[in-house]
C-alpha cells in the first residue's frame, strides 16, 4: 500500500469517527430533551427555587402625645405582569384585551404612549415573559386602581398582575427633628432613634418562595407569602411637634440673621428629663441651613461663660465666698496672660453682681485665689458632679466630655485653673451643659436626658423608660438657693435684662461667649466665637430648661445678643401654649366686685372651649337689649353672628375686633373716638350692600 492510499484511509476513519460521535451527541440530546425531559425539568425547577426574605414593616415613631407620627413605613409596590397567566393563555383572549390595557396604563402612568405600551406587552408575550416590569414605586391607592384595569380585573391569578410589596420609610413632618429621628441604612452607620432602637423597630422578616427565571430574576412562585413578616414595635418619643417646630423656626431665623456657621437648640422638661425639642442646623449655602450633624450631643467645645455657674457653685459649697463678697473686675493677670472682661471694668462689686455681668476677671481671680494651693479640690467638685462622664444617651453619637485635673499631662499649674473657671480648657456638649442647669432647676437632682419614653407593640407596652439619676443632690440647699438667685439676677439686672426678661413669666439663666479654636490652627488663626444662653423657666417653679448655642456668628457674637433672642422666642411660645403654667391664675379673686366681668362678643364654641379650660362658667345673652342676666353665676357673653349682606352687632367690642367683623361683612367703617364701640350708625340686622359706610362711636 502506497503512502497516498494510507493517508486517505486514515482521513476516512477519522471523519467516520467524528460523524459517529456527532450522531451519538444528537441522539443523547434527543433522549434527554424528549424522552427524559419531564424528569430533568422538574429537577431544574427544584434547584432554581429558594426562600427569600420578605422585609417586615418597620414600627412607627410617635411624638410625645402618642398620636403624631414622626416616622412610619408605607407600602410601595413593584408592579409586574405574567404574560402567560391562565386567563390570557389563549392568543385570542390576549390580543382582544391587550390594547385596552395599554391605553389604561398610558393614561394612568403617563410615561409611555398607548402604542409603546402595546408594543412592549406584545413583544413580552412573544418572548413568553412571566415577570415583566411595568412600574416601580406604586402606592397602595394606585395599586387598587390598577387592579380594575382590563385583563388585571380577571382575577388574582388569571389576569397575570404581580405586585411585589416593598416598605418605604417616610417622615410625615418632613424635616421636623429629622436628625434625632435619624435613619437606618445598610450602607452607613445608623443614626438617631431609627438606629438606636432598630432591634425593636425592625420587626421580623417573613419568607417567600421564589423561582429563578431568565435574566437571573427571582420571581415569586405564589402570590401569597409563605411565612408572614412580623411588624416592628412602635416607639413613643419625648418630642413635642409644636415645640419642635417653634425651636427649629427660631433657630434657623437667627442663624440667617447672624450669618452663623451652625447652631443647636435643646428644650428639656425639668422634672422628667424628657427632651421636648432638639434642633441642629449647619450652613449649606448663603441663607440655607440644613440638619447634617447633631451638635447638641456630639459638638464638644469650650462652653465659655455658661460654665461659670459650676465655678461659683464650688466656691459657695466650700464657703470660699458668699454672694455679697466683694471682688474686682476688668482685668486679672496670670503668668503668660491677662484675663480681661470684654465689656470693660465695672469696678469692685459683689460676687452676685460680677456673675450677673459675666466678669471673666472676677471668677478667674476668685477660683485661682481659693484653690491655687490645692487645685484638685476644685476639679474634684466637677468630677463629683460627673461632668467628665457621658450622659449615656438613648441615641448614638454622644461625645465624651473632656474635663482636666492636675494629673493630666496638659495641666498648667499657672494657667489651667483660672481659665477653667470661666469655661475654657475643657470640652462639653450643649446637652451636657443643659443637663447641669436642669439639675439646678430640679432642686439639685441631676438626671440624664431621655428621647424615648415607651415602646409599644400592638398597643401594649413592651418597655417604659425613666430618666437615669446621675446625682441625687449636686449641692446643698443653701448653695442651690444662692445659685438660683444669681441666675435670676442675670435676667433682672445683668446681661439678659434687655433681651430675655419677660413681663409675663420669670427666667433664670446665663449667657456665654467663648472664642473657639479653628481646628489644629488654634485661637489666633481666625477669630470665631460661640454664643450661647442656657437657663430655665418659670424661675420660681421651673418646668423647662433650654439651651441655645450659635457658632461663628458674623453679625455680633455676644451670647445674650445672638442666642438670647432665640431663647426668648422659644420660651415665649412654649409658655403661651402650656396652660399648666397658668395654674396660679385660678386662685386669683376679683377684689371689690362680686359680679363676674362681661366679655366681648365672639364665636360661641370657641369662647366656651377657652373658658372651660380656665374653669369659668359662661352665660350667653340673647340678642336683645331688654334681656337681663345675673352675672353672679358666670361670665356673660354674646355670640356674634355674621350674615352675608346684613349688618352685624359690634356694640361693646374693641376697635380692632369691630373693624375685623365689619370688614368681613363688606362694610366701610368710619371711626369716632376711642375705647369700646358704644353706638353704630346702622342697626344690626339691616340689609345693605358691600362698601356701605357705617359710623362707629367709641368711648
Amino acid at each position: 500500500m502506497n503512502i497516498r492510499t494510507d493517508i486517505i484511509l486514515r482521513v476516512y476513519i477519522a471523519f467516520g469517527l467524528i460523524v459517529l460521535f456527532a450522531f451519538a451527541v444528537l441522539f443523547k440530546l434527543f433522549h434527554v430533551q424528549i424522552v427524559e425531559g419531564a424528569k430533568w425539568r422538574s429537577m431544574a425547577d427544584s434547584l432554581s427555587t429558594r426562600f427569600a426574605n420578605v422585609e417586615a414593616a418597620r414600627g412607627n415613631i410617635y411624638a410625645a402625645d402618642g398620636k403624631s407620627l414622626l416616622a412610619t413605613s408605607v407600602p410601595e409596590y413593584e408592579v409586574r405582569m405574567d404574560l402567560m397567566a391562565g386567563g390570557i393563555e389563549k392568543d385570542e383572549v390576549f390580543y382582544e384585551k391587550i390594547d385596552s390595557l395599554a391605553a389604561k396604563l398610558s393614561t394612568f402612568f403617563g410615561d409611555k404612549s398607548t402604542k409603546q405600551y402595546s408594543r412592549m406587552l406584545r413583544n413580552a408575550r412573544a418572548d413568553r415573559a412571566r415577570y415583566l416590569l411595568l412600574k416601580r414605586n406604586v402606592t397602595h391607592q394606585e395599586l387598587k386602581a390598577i387592579r380594575k384595569f382590563p385583563v388585571f380585573n380577571m382575577g388574582r391569578y388569571k389576569g397575570g398582575l404581580i405586585a411585589v410589596q416593598q416598605n418605604k420609610r417616610i417622615m410625615p413632618f418632613q424635616s421636623l427633628a429629622a436628625r434625632t429621628i435619624g435613619y437606618k441604612n445598610n450602607n452607613v452607620q445608623p443614626v438617631g432613634l431609627e438606629g438606636a432602637y432598630g432591634s425593636y423597630i425592625d420587626g421580623e422578616s417573613g419568607k417567600r418562595l421564589v423561582q429563578r427565571i431568565a435574566g437571573g430574576i427571582w420571581m415569586p412562585v405564589n402570590q401569597d407569602i409563605e411565612i408572614a413578616p412580623k411588624e416592628g414595635a412602635d416607639i413613643i418619643s419625648t418630642i413635642d411637634v409644636n415645640m419642635q417646630d417653634v425651636a427649629q423656626r427660631a433657630l434657623k431665623k437667627q442663624l440667617i440673621l447672624s450669618n452663623a456657621d451652625h447652631g443647636t437648640v435643646v428644650l428639656m422638661e425639668v422634672a422628667t428629663g424628657e427632651i421636648r425639642a432638639i434642633a441642629n442646623f449647619s450652613k449649606e449655602s448663603e441663607g440655607v441651613y440644613k440638619e447634617k450633624f447633631n451638635y447638641a450631643i456630639a459638638g464638644n467645645q469650650d462652653p465659655g461663660s455658661t460654665f461659670k455657674v459650676a465655678s461659683y457653685m464650688a466656691l459657695l459649697e466650700d464657703k470660699k465666698v458668699d454672694t455679697n463678697t466683694m471682688v474686682g473686675t476688668g482685668t486679672y493677670p496670670i503668668p503668660g496672660k491677662v484675663i480681661t472682661d470684654s465689656h470693660g471694668s465695672i469696678g469692685t462689686v459683689t460676687v452676685k453682681r460680677a456673675f450677673e455681668e459675666s466678669s471673666n476677671a472676677a471668677i478667674a481671680q476668685l477660683v485661682n485665689s481659693a484653690y491655687k494651693s490645692n487645685q484638685s479640690k476644685f476639679t474634684d467638685h466637677l468630677y463629683r458632679w460627673n461632668l467628665q462622664e457621658k450622659l449615656q444617651l438613648q441615641i448614638p453619637g454622644e461625645a465624651k466630655p473632656v474635663v482636666k485635673n492636675p494629673n493630666n499631662r496638659s495641666w498648667n499649674k499657672n494657667m489651667t485653673l483660672p481659665q477653667m473657671a470661666y469655661g475654657y480648657e475643657m470640652q462639653l456638649t450643649p446637652l451636657k451643659m443643659l443637663s447641669f442647669y436642669n439639675a439646678i432647676a430640679n432642686d439639685g437632682k441631676y438626671i440624664a436626658p431621655i428621647f424615648v419614653k415607651e415602646i409599644k407593640r400592638l398597643g401594649n407596652t413592651v418597655e417604659q423608660f425613666k430618666a437615669r439619676v446621675i446625682n441625687e443632690k449636686i449641692c446643698s440647699d443653701e448653695t442651690l438657693s444662692k445659685i438660683r438667685a444669681m441666675l435670676e439676677g442675670v435676667i433682672t439686672n445683668g446681661t439678659g435684662k434687655t433681651v430675655i426678661k419677660s413681663p409675663f413669666y420669670t427666667v433664670a439663666g446665663k449667657s456665654g461667649t467663648a472664642q473657639v479654636a479653628d481646628g489644629n490652627k488654634g485661637y489666633k488663626a481666625k477669630r470665631q466665637y460661640q454664643a450661647s444662653f442656657c437657663g430655665y423657666f418659670p424661675a420660681e417653679n421651673p418646668k423647662y430648661s433650654l439651651i441655645v448655642v450659635i457658632n461663628d456668628p458674623k453679625n455680633g457674637y455676644y451670647g445674650a445678643q445672638v442666642s438670647g433672642p432665640v431663647f426668648r422666642e422659644i420660651a415665649d411660645r412654649v409658655y403661651a401654649a402650656d396652660i399648666n403654667m397658668y395654674d396660679s391664675m385660678k386662685d386669683q379673686k376679683l377684689a371689690g366686685n362680686v359680679k363676674m366681668p362681661s366679655a366681648k362678643a365672639g364665636e360661641k364654641k370657641a369662647t366656651q372651649r377657652i373658658y372651660k379650660a380656665f374653669g369659668v362658667k359662661t352665660l350667653f345673652a340673647a340678642n336683645s337689649e331688654n334681656v337681663t342676666v345675673d352675672t353672679n353665676k358666670g361670665v356673660v357673653n354674646a355670640e356674634i353672628r355674621i350674615v352675608e349682606g346684613s349688618v352685624p352687632d359690634v356694640s361693646g367690642m374693641g376697635l380692632k375686633d369691630a373693624l375685623y367683623v365689619l370688614g368681613n361683612s363688606g362694610l366701610r367703617p368710619i371711626v369716632r373716638g376711642s375705647g369700646k364701640v358704644m353706638k353704630q350708625s346702622i342697626a344690626a340686622g339691616t340689609r345693605v350692600g358691600k362698601g356701605y359706610p357705617i359710623v362707629l362711636e367709641l368711648n
